[in-house]
């Protein structure tokens, strides 16, 4: 089996480009103010028609609209302000930004509310609407979404669930939600969990898009210890992640890497040629 050759990182630093602010639930009670970092990795190759892919997850919090100026969940707020930061040259034009939401994109109104539960169609809709040729997701165990809702923003717009589909000729394959009991929303058993990963990794994609991920290579890099067992076999070139935190985003697995995205936003660039 090939793993196709998009959208392989050629190293594991970050370097930041920029931040926005927002208000998130505090642990124990009230909310706080925090800054959503936005960094960049190398990759050695992006989908045709773009000149970067952005990848984010776990934007539970709430910001200013740049247009509005009314307080919104994160994700909107976020790609509204993507004209503002090409505008600025701190990233590429919308409509040349791959977009990749690994899920958990709700929050309390107040953002005074941890693990609160709601509908993210929003967020889809403001990707979208900003022009960026694909937005490519998968819903997160505190998201309210409709796969036929999200796909009526445009023809590459797409929540995958046990599916792939594909844009300038890269491969994105997805799960949605996360393994737990069935009782409880967006979560599946484990073996039918694992069972929709086995099936759409059957030919390697050039990226797999998870909320739950794989453990990493460091104790801290915490996850299912089950997926990663199951992509050693046939790992995707890239698996991207939220749900839970790692300090350092990046984790190697088989000849490829998991890259998690929680709290965080990464912009994926081609290498920048060689000078001389």
């Amino acid at each position: 089996m090939t793993t196709e050759s998009w959208l392989r990182l050629l190293g594991t630093e970050t370097e930041p480009v920029t931040s926005l602010g927002y208000r998130s639930a505090r642990r124990g009670g009230g909310s706080e103010h925090l800054r959503l970092p936005v960094d960049r990795l190398r990759v050695n190759r992006v989908p045709d028609g773009c000149d970067a892919v952005l990848v984010v997850s776990d934007l539970q919090g709430v910001a200013v609209s740049p247009l509005s100026g009314a307080t919104v969940l994160l994700g909107q707020a976020f790609a509204e302000q993507l004209e503002i930061w090409a505008q600025s040259e701190l990233l590429p034009a919308p409509d040349r930004l791959g977009v990749l939401l690994a899920g958990d994109l709700f929050s309390a109104p107040g953002a005074d509310q941890r693990g609160a539960s709601g509908p993210v169609a929003e967020v889809w809709r403001a990707f979208a609407a900003a022009g960026c040729p694909f937005v490519a997701g998968v819903a997160g165990n505190h998201d309210e979404v409709d796969a036929a809702e999200v796909a009526g923003y445009g023809p590459a717009v797409t929540l995958l669930d046990g599916d792939r589909s594909g844009w300038g000729g890269c491969t994105v394959a997805g799960v949605s939600g996360v393994a737990g009991d069935p009782q409880r929303p967006m979560r599946r058993p484990e073996p039918d969990f694992l069972g929709l990963i086995r099936a759409v990794t059957a030919t390697p994609p050039a990226v797999l898009l998870l909320h739950e991920g794989p453990t990493g290579t460091d104790p801290a890099q915490r996850g299912n210890p089950l997926i990663r067992e199951l992509l050693e076999s046939r790992p995707p070139g890239l698996t991207v992640c939220g749900h839970v935190h790692w300090d350092q985003p990046v984790a190697r697995l088989g000849d490829g890497h998991v890259l998690n995205v929680d709290a965080r936003a990464i912009l994926l660039e081609p290498s920048l040629p060689s000078s001389g």
